[in-house]
């Protein structure tokens, strides 16, 4: 029984459990699935990435600090792009995006997605191709419209009909036929959490597919032939593991594509079926690799396109979390431990909500380890805990770290390339921390750290 598993039993536990639950060697371990690739401990126990200790790391950068495995990070991008050979792979940049991340991914072959114009900025400030750059968001203002339009964006996914009129009478205004996929609401129950869960019929994405919106939306834009409709796109949620939901969506959207072959006689060339394929966050999660995604995926859609009569789709995926997750991890330096009355130790950290909101926001489970050294302490159950002022403020529920842990010791915290930076905040006015691409012996600033005068910059009261 790993350390979540236990984990999940700690009321009954107190602070130690059992000795039998974790020993001191687990405390020390470093489980791949959990891990960028070029992770490891070296002879002393302290973490390593690339060919750089963490040591080093953090004393030429700080704490909190994030770290991007940037070879971890390519591979995963050529383990989609081999598994998914023929389609399109749609980098997903809300899970985090900087101009070094949107290179990388443009040199890897990979597509771009973008839902807002500070996103768009960004790629286009990299030199991302737009044709390779697709634009997500249920409220495109017109300026981001305008502005998608100018750079040439490759295709538009449109999410209401007044996002269609709007973009259509820009179209006729600039004389232009942009290409545009319409988003679906399939009415999947995806197995998530109802925060990121987003194929439901009662949420603001999309249009509808069984009250009939999703067909009239397509009806509008062929017959006011200003726009040129793609295909269909369908994205269920997010931190999926189980393929059946990709099953479902696909059979329903589908099925609408031949509804308006039978009705217009147009067979639209194109199907998006999103991303949300799901990270190993901690010993309970059991993630599948692209390529089993992408055999199970291509054996329902052909499937479905047989049983239909259709001509099978040009496919794409949006994968954001699988890409960039695994590839980060954040290392924090610990400021104080304080065991409460025998119930449990709290790990006090430089960071905290501000640097990684998922945890308090929807609960969000992490794991932890002890990253400057190696321990010959007894584990006890643990809650890594910020530095803000919120009761809520964890960063990790629960995980046996090592008894000696102490203040002056590194936590390092896997998987957080995903939605941590990117929806980083400046509570309490605590100054977002950088992000470190590492690459065998060398260690680059991609994102600088913010100081109090970039706070105090915007108060100009």
């Amino acid at each position: 029984m790993r350390a979540h598993e236990a984990g999940a039993l700690h009321g009954d536990l107190g602070n130690r459990g059992p000795a039998w639950l974790r020993t001191p060697e687990d405390v020390n371990a470093l489980l791949p699935q959990l891990w960028p690739r070029t992770v490891t401990r070296d002879e002393d126990g302290e973490l390593t990435v690339g060919n750089l200790r963490i040591g080093v790391l953090t004393k030429m950068f700080g704490t909190p600090l994030f770290v991007l495995d940037e070879d971890d990070l390519r591979s995963r991008c050529r383990d989609f792009r081999a598994a998914f050979a023929d389609e399109d792979v749609y980098y997903a940049g809300k899970a985090f995006l900087c101009k070094a991340v949107v290179r990388i991914i443009a040199e890897e072959g990979l597509h771009l997605d973008v839902c807002s114009g500070g996103e768009l900025a960004v790629a286009l400030a990299a030199d991302m191709p737009a044709e390779r750059i697709g634009f997500h968001g249920n409220n495109k203002s017109v300026a981001e419209l305008t502005r998608a339009l100018d750079a040439g964006v490759g295709r538009i996914i449109v999410d209401s009909f007044d996002e269609i009129d709007r973009l259509t009478e820009l179209a006729r205004e600039r004389g232009v036929r942009p290409r545009v996929l319409i988003r679906v609401t399939v009415g999947v129950e995806a197995h998530t959490h109802e925060f990121i869960a987003t194929s439901h019929e009662d949420q603001k994405f999309g249009f509808s597919l069984a009250g009939g919106a999703a067909a009239a939306a397509a009806f509008r834009i062929l017959d006011d032939n200003v726009l040129e409709l793609r295909g269909l796109h369908s994205h269920i949620g997010s931190q999926i593991f189980d393929t059946s939901g990709f099953e479902v969506s696909a059979r329903r959207v589908l099925a609408l594509q031949a509804q308006i072959r039978d009705a217009r006689g147009v067979e639209l060339p194109e199907l998006d079926l999103g991303g949300g394929f799901g990270i190993a966050y901690t010993t309970q999660d059991d993630p599948s690799t692209p390529h089993e995604l992408s055999k199970r995926i291509h054996k329902i859609v052909e499937g479905e396109c047989e049983g239909l009569r259709l001509a099978k789709p040009h496919l794409s995926f949006e994968p954001g979390r699988a890409i960039i997750g695994p590839a980060v991890f954040t290392v924090y330096e610990v400021g104080t431990v304080k065991d409460v009355d025998g119930l449990r130790t709290y790990v006090s950290v430089d960071g905290g909500m501000s640097d990684n909101i998922r945890t308090a926001l929807y609960g969000a489970s992490y794991s932890a380890t002890l990253a400057n050294r190696a321990s010959d302490a007894e584990p006890i159950l643990a809650r890594v805990v910020g530095k803000h002022c919120e009761s809520g403020d964890v960063v990790v529920k629960d995980e046996f770290l090592p008894a000696d842990v102490q203040p002056g010791d590194l936590l390092a915290v896997p998987g957080t390339g995903a939605y941590c930076r990117s929806m980083a905040s400046n509570y309490n006015h605590v100054p977002r921390p950088p992000v470190v691409a590492v690459r065998g012996d060398e260690a680059r600033v991609i994102v600088r750290r913010e100081t109090e005068d970039d706070l105090l910059a915007l108060d100009v009261g």
